[in-house]
């Protein structure tokens, strides 16, 4: 039987995600978790024809550090994930997919967090124009599979979509790490 949801309190509402304070009942326990709500994300992994992948360097402030990362961002409410991760290639990489196919979808930090990243590998690359938004300032970079792969070896590359993303594209293409 599914816990049952008690009662729900507001606590913050946000630009890009909500936190409650939600009281569970599970059987005959009853218990309080800080929720953040999320519309979830979308992440490409954008491969071109000769077998590079392209990515972004930005400052994250939770970081506190630049990182390296696969093109992501949150999905508007009722954005279909393909859709937010199209946006996201030609916004942050100024190029369009002639083929985009998914391969995963996770949930980042289900203890708390409702968000769930939905990966996708983008191919038949056309050059376009970025179109970033004001406050993202990032570098872009191509890499093949192989120099990724070391980048994660070597902690050069931290953030999980990114880690997850590489591994499953470079499968594809048949590499591993």
């Amino acid at each position: 039987m599914k816990p049952e949801t008690i009662s729900k309190k507001s606590i913050y509402q946000g630009k890009i995600f909500d936190v409650s304070l939600d009281k569970i009942r599970e059987g005959a326990i009853e218990y309080e978790r800080e929720i953040v709500s999320h519309h979830g994300s979308a992440v490409i992994v954008p491969v071109f024809a000769d077998k590079t992948v392209a990515l972004v360097k930005q400052y994250r402030h939770a970081a506190e550090k630049y990182l390296w990362e696969i093109p992501a961002g949150s999905l508007a409410k009722g954005e279909s994930p393909e859709t937010g991760a199209r946006r996201e290639l030609e916004e942050e990489i100024g190029v369009t997919a002639e083929n985009v196919e998914k391969l995963t979808e996770f949930y980042v930090s289900p203890g708390f967090l409702s968000e769930k990243m939905f990966v996708f590998l983008a191919t038949d690359l056309k050059e376009t124009a970025q179109n970033l938004e004001a406050d993202e300032l990032l570098e872009i970079e191509k890499f093949t599979f192989e120099q990724a792969f070391e980048m994660i070896r070597n902690n050069e590359i931290e953030d999980a979509k990114t880690i997850v993303g590489l591994i499953l594209a470079g499968a594809k293409f048949g590499f591993g790490l």
